[in-house]
């Protein structure tokens, strides 16, 4: 999608590889990069990255880093998510690369679904034992009026029925799992090295560095997780072991300071942490844009067959529950999120390139930041969910919209 002159090239969307499409634009071109490639890791049972083994992967990272690299300003930031067992790869590539890796981050919350193994079942299922049914099973939440949950929920002898260990060694082993329950996605920031000292890069590149007054958590803004410390009149109170209000207070300020203490806070918020919360992305935001596409079910959606166990499981993903899906990406980002990260290393009026656009959700976050948006998509499918929900926000935002062409 190419704008006219008053808005010349807001966002254009490519359907195909993205080093390809890389190795077209001019080096030094490129203010940010913002992305969420694959992770390398299994879903469910199914490896639908097919990175390969951990070297494979960090090989397959350092082509599109070598683009990235090249196509970005001096002291350029590059964004990039990954997994939490995969990410070391990516941040070794990035590294090999000619990044400088400046933090690691997160996006951070709390409806993650625990995908481990129960030691103490796995004992009795390899010792032929069958365990006794002590209690109806119980899932963390039910979507609406879910019969298939339901039944789960209030069946005797349902698949997620409690049972009582049946051999001595499930007993001594009960309670034990093999994951933790998932609440944050890690992301990397590097940086493009520097000519010269930052003042001077920022000054003719107009890259380098960070966007702080633009990130700040507003004071009650749940995206800091943390504690709250503003008061109503702007001073941020610590407090003594045994005296004042009931505000957080960290280090020395809990021994060395009272409540007569005050700090000044800054009008804009708290400085912008290597940590973000939202929760994940609603159906309406999922859905927006994507009115016109042919809608699936959400067995279809999720890969699953219609009544199956995979299905009732709370982990086969996103539209599990839905009557009917449009947008059937399987990990995509909130805006809001991505919107904060875009502001975060993009500067004014700055280009976003994004190798990796998913749904889209990227080119949505960087218009709505007043940035130009270059992406690129190689599944067709999700090229065309993501060409129909940027074009949503382009609209809303009073951009261009794409020609009959569709994705281009």
């Amino acid at each position: 999608m190419v704008g006219d002159g008053r808005d010349a090239m807001k966002w254009h969307l490519h359907n195909g590889d993205c080093v390809a499409f890389m190795s077209t634009l001019p080096a030094e071109s490129i203010d940010s990069v913002v992305c969420d490639p694959p992770y390398g890791l299994g879903f469910m049972g199914k490896d639908f990255d097919k990175l390969g083994p951990g070297p494979a992967q960090q090989a397959w990272h350092a082509d599109w880093l070598a683009e990235a690299l090249r196509v970005l300003k001096p002291g350029g930031h590059l964004v990039a998510f990954g997994g939490q067992r995969t990410i070391h790869r990516l941040t070794c590539a990035a590294e090999d690369a000619g990044f400088e890796v400046r933090d690691q981050g997160a996006w951070a919350f709390w409806s993650g679904f625990p995908k481990s193994l129960d030691v103490s079942k796995a004992i009795d299922k390899a010792a032929g034992a069958e365990r006794e049914v002590v209690g109806p099973g119980r899932w963390n939440h039910i979507k609406g009026d879910n019969a298939k949950q339901r039944d789960c929920l209030i069946r005797p002898g349902g698949k997620h029925d409690i049972t009582a260990p049946a051999t001595e060694n499930a007993r001594r082993w009960q309670g034990w799992g093999t994951a933790l329950k998932p609440a944050l996605e890690p992301w990397v920031l590097c940086r493009k090295p520097l000519i010269g000292t930052v003042a001077d890069n920022v000054l003719r590149y107009g890259t380098g560095a960070l966007n702080i007054d633009a990130c700040r958590y507003r004071y009650g803004d749940l995206a800091w997780p943390g504690p709250s410390d503003k008061s109503h009149d702007g001073a941020v109170f610590v407090r003594g072991a045994n005296a004042g209000p009931p505000r957080m207070a960290f280090g020395s300020f809990a021994s060395d300071y009272d409540a007569t203490k005050v700090m000044s806070a800054h009008d804009l918020g708290r400085w912008p942490a290597n940590i973000y919360y939202c929760p994940k992305v609603s159906r309406a935001e999922r859905e927006a844009g994507c009115e016109h596409l042919t809608p699936r079910t959400g067995a279809e959606a999720v890969d699953r067959e219609e009544g199956s166990a995979g299905m009732a499981n709370p982990g086969a993903g996103a539209g599990r529950t839905a009557d009917s899906v449009r947008n059937h990406h399987p990990t995509l980002k909130p805006i809001e999120l991505m919107a904060w990260l875009c502001r975060l290393v993009t500067p004014s009026g700055g280009v976003v390139l994004d190798p990796f656009a998913g749904s889209g959700s990227c080119g949505a976050a960087a218009l709505a930041g007043g940035f130009r948006y270059l992406g690129a998509e190689l599944d067709p499918d999700y090229a065309t969910i993501a060409e129909a929900r940027i074009a949503h926000h382009a609209g809303l935002f009073g951009l261009r919209q794409p020609g009959a062409d569709g994705v281009l």
